[in-house]
């Protein structure tokens, strides 16, 4: 079946407006725990915040892609995320990974700590850079391997009400035959229209090793229209995703919930 026109333009758009000379072919890997691109905001020093990101695939991928794995369909993933701030523009964070299959059981799958840097900038306006690192260990469910990495450089910029940003993701397993990494791109284009909300489409590709990447439409490639919106208590961000290829889960809905404490 086709995709809408208007999903696939978007796409490309997102694409485009990065100097990239590909777009993802008309159109299953799993929606990750963590749906969302990194921006420039940390947490003060000495202070403390959780975010819960949930998200659940409507329709996701039926079949596993390694032995074990844990088809997407139905699957619905909440990660708590506590974070503290070590120094201005320096942030500790802790994961905790947690699904309901298809058939209601919970599960545990593991564990993640990230270190995140932002590089002193205005907020108000123009450009910043940042970069996180994140070390985890995983159930096979969601992993083909125990221990994994990620290094996601953070780019971003603002002028008016509109934000541009970008993470180029690198992953990769310590265990891994080689070494072989994998390239991934998270990027948004977000426009604020007051009352502290922005609307934002967000695009989320696998770009496939490090060493050789493309065959887009053999890989994920989700696009996600999205509202964030800031509250006296707490954050919100939520988001319906539509998978591009036969590789993404054709349907996820997300939700980041975000609280800050002293």
């Amino acid at each position: 079946m086709p995709r809408p026109p208007s999903a696939r333009a978007a796409h490309r758009l997102l694409l485009v407006l990065l100097g990239l000379p590909w777009a993802a072919a008309p159109p299953a890997q799993a929606a990750p725990e963590e749906i969302q691109v990194y921006l420039d905001d940390a947490t003060a020093p000495g202070h403390v915040g959780l975010d819960l990101h949930n998200n659940l695939a409507v329709a996701g991928l039926r079949s596993p892609d390694y032995p074990g794995e844990r088809p997407a369909e139905h699957v619905y993933r909440l990660t708590p995320e506590f974070y503290y701030g070590l120094a201005p523009g320096l942030e500790l964070g802790a994961y905790l990974l947690t699904a309901r299959d298809a058939t209601g059981e919970a599960h545990v799958d593991g564990t993640k700590l990230r270190l995140k840097y932002i590089a002193p900038h205005d907020a108000a306006q123009g450009a910043f850079w940042g970069a996180n690192l994140e070390i985890g260990h995983s159930s096979l469910a969601v992993a083909e391997r125990p221990w994994n990495y990620e290094l996601k450089g953070i780019a971003g910029l603002r002028r008016g009400p509109w934000l541009l940003a970008c993470n180029l993701d690198l992953d990769g397993s310590p265990s891994a035959r080689g070494g072989a990494v994998g390239l991934a791109l998270d990027t948004t284009l977000a426009r604020d229209i007051g009352h502290d909300t922005q609307l934002a489409l967000e695009a989320y590709d696998e770009l496939g090793p490090l060493r050789g990447p493309g065959g887009l439409s053999d890989r994920s490639q989700m696009l996600y229209a999205a509202v964030d919106s800031e509250f006296r208590a707490f954050d919100l961000n939520l988001g319906v995703g539509r998978g591009l290829t036969h590789a993404s889960d054709p349907w996820v809905l997300k939700a980041i919930v975000g609280f800050k404490f002293r």
